[in-house]
């Protein structure tokens, strides 16, 4: 498999760890995006939809939207289980994974940054509280939904789940923001758990082989 991704992506970030956690080898093929590379024609019949991630299947087929490919992932594969067995176990899963992709990514992505500043002229600071103001709303949400729900060492049960995908690079980026986490005492130690997890490692920013200095 093919992995086009850039390593400061939250939505690739998600994949990798996916990937690592189901011991998966993949092609790791860096698009970077902060460069504007996805919006050349070189990559127009690769990245369908102009972003990252891509996956792409060993018989050429590509999936895209990291939540999609997860599940696929998951469905398909063998190795660690991302979802419970059980519905309502899915269900508080997807919901924890969806305060952090549906909530609070589409309205701090890269994309809508730049609109933010280049468009509509807004300064870095004033932009920056907005991310911030975005990320510590939604992970409040997430801190009352991890203390409404079962208890473990991750954010559903002792092992990593498709919500702790999503969590961890929620936290590198707001990390990169300066965002408060103060407060968010069982959100933050889910983070530290996962971070002593050897997927995550593998598949954080500065592991990867297009990573800055």
């Amino acid at each position: 498999m093919k992995l086009y991704n850039y390593f400061r992506s939250s939505a690739s970030f998600r994949v990798r760890i996916a990937l690592h956690l189901k011991g998966l080898p993949f092609e790791y093929v860096p698009v970077h995006i902060a460069k504007g590379e996805h919006k050349q024609a070189a990559w127009a019949g690769v990245l369908t939809e102009g972003l990252v991630p891509a996956l792409e299947l060993d018989d050429g087929t590509r999936l895209t939207q990291s939540m999609a490919i997860i599940e696929y992932l998951d469905e398909t594969q063998p190795g660690a289980r991302l979802l419970p067995t059980d519905a309502l176990g899915r269900a508080r899963v997807r919901a924890l994974a969806q305060i952090v992709a549906c909530e609070i990514h589409p309205i701090n992505n890269l994309r809508v940054l730049k609109y933010l500043t280049r468009e509509l002229k807004v300064e870095d600071e004033p932009k920056n509280v907005w991310y911030r103001h975005w990320v510590r709303e939604g992970l409040e949400a997430f801190e009352r939904q991890l203390a409404a729900g079962p208890t473990g060492r991750f954010c559903h049960g002792d092992t990593p789940t498709l919500a702790d995908c999503c969590l961890v690079p929620q936290i590198f980026n707001g990390q990169r923001f300066n965002t408060d986490f103060s407060g968010l005492t069982r959100t933050m130690a889910v983070f530290e758990q996962c971070m002593q997890h050897e997927a995550f490692q593998k598949a954080q920013p500065s592991a990867c082989p297009d990573a800055e200095a």
